[in-house]
């Protein structure tokens, strides 16, 4: 197979995220036409004037036309409503998929997750018992719900990653045995909590099939930043996880710090999950499909997986969204199924197209 230049399919990517990004923004309940979002997202850009012919009232004519709305109005559902769902679609997508990567080629298993090491189940049951909590506390933007959730998700991986110390070293196997076992006596207490009290048990088994509708701009503010930062290093560490693809000792002998390289890439994973799961709930499949696409089109060189992860995955979770707000509209389904619904298909077919064995 022709090696993919690097440079291409990142150009190629990227285009395809701004497409569909402009198609979610024009889609849903009210109809607004592909030509006005693009104008008025253009117009928004910092030092960018349209020219006259752009600026005219013909295009907003046409979209009262069609929709039956004013400018305010369409301003407001672009801006407003859809355009900081749409992008919290693009930041959890890239997250949770630069995620899945590191965890894969780290731990050198194909069934990793973002949520493998108990990222998931501490996030549940920090959700959960915010839930249950009489009180309201709103911080930055951030009600309890996601604040104990993001708390939960880290707490847990710091817990599991203590328990599976081994002396200095941190063996892989028993980092994903003890992450197996902790989850699972976390999700036995969820499961208690939400037994002893019905009236949340709706609430809570929403937020675990995940969604992308209650970010605001203020969230935004903070949780974009800090999953660009963590993509970032994630890239910077693209040898270092090659180097893992070798085995640790193999590693070592290339240099590599093993034991610090396994804790940064594990918290960096891990700040990826919490930072996505406090805007989204738990949205699966995303962390662990996606890499797997990456890997089977473009090949397992981490400084070309990483970077077509992240937007695979932002351009997944953005149409999986836009499927879930129109196939039973105006009822929303959660969006969680629907990436399961449409993914698990997709990948089916890629791995069984060559007929050849799968490998990591």
């Amino acid at each position: 197979m022709k090696r993919c230049n690097p440079i291409v399919v990142i150009l190629v990517l990227a285009v395809a995220l701004v497409g569909c990004v402009v198609v979610a923004i024009s889609l849903g309940a009210v109809a607004i036409p592909f030509s006005e979002v693009a104008r008025m997202l253009i117009a928004r850009l910092p030092g960018v004037s349209l020219p006259p012919s752009w600026s005219d009232t013909s295009i907003l004519r046409r979209a009262q036309d069609t929709a039956g709305i004013s400018t305010i109005q369409a301003e407001v559902i672009i801006f407003q409503i859809r355009l900081p769902r749409v992008v919290t679609a693009v930041v959890v997508g890239g997250a949770l998929a630069a995620a899945g990567a590191v965890f894969q080629g780290l731990l050198r298993n194909p069934m990793a997750d973002p949520y493998i090491i108990g990222t998931s189940g501490g996030a549940a049951l920090g959700a959960t018992i915010a839930l249950l909590l009489p009180i309201q506390v709103v911080w930055l933007g951030f009600t309890l719900v996601p604040l104990a959730a993001f708390a939960g998700a880290l707490v847990t991986v710091l817990v599991v990653y203590n328990i599976a110390r081994v002396g200095p070293r941190t063996p892989v196997t028993t980092l994903l045995l003890a992450g197996f076992a902790f989850s699972s006596m976390l999700a036995a207490v969820m499961s208690f909590l939400m037994l002893v009290s019905g009236h949340t048990l709706r609430r809570v088994v929403l937020w675990t099939m995940g969604g992308v509708t209650a970010s605001s701009w203020l969230q935004l503010r903070i949780v974009v930043p800090l999953i660009v930062a963590g993509v970032i290093a994630a890239y910077t560490l693209a040898n270092d996880l090659n180097a893992f693809l070798l085995g640790e000792e193999q590693a070592a002998y290339l240099g590599v710090n093993v034991e610090r390289r396994k804790l940064v890439l594990l918290m960096l994973g891990s700040l990826l999950t919490g930072a996505a799961v406090s805007v989204s709930g738990l949205v699966g499949f995303i962390g662990l499909v996606v890499p797997h696409v990456a890997r089977l089109i473009f090949g397992p060189d981490h400084r070309l997986l990483l970077p077509a992860s992240t937007l695979m995955g932002s351009l997944f979770l953005v149409l999986a969204d836009l499927v879930a707000r129109l196939l039973l509209a105006p009822a929303e389904i959660p969006v969680g199924i629907i990436t399961a619904m449409i993914g698990a298909p997709f990948f089916i077919y890629l791995l069984r197209r060559s007929k050849r064995e799968y490998v990591f």
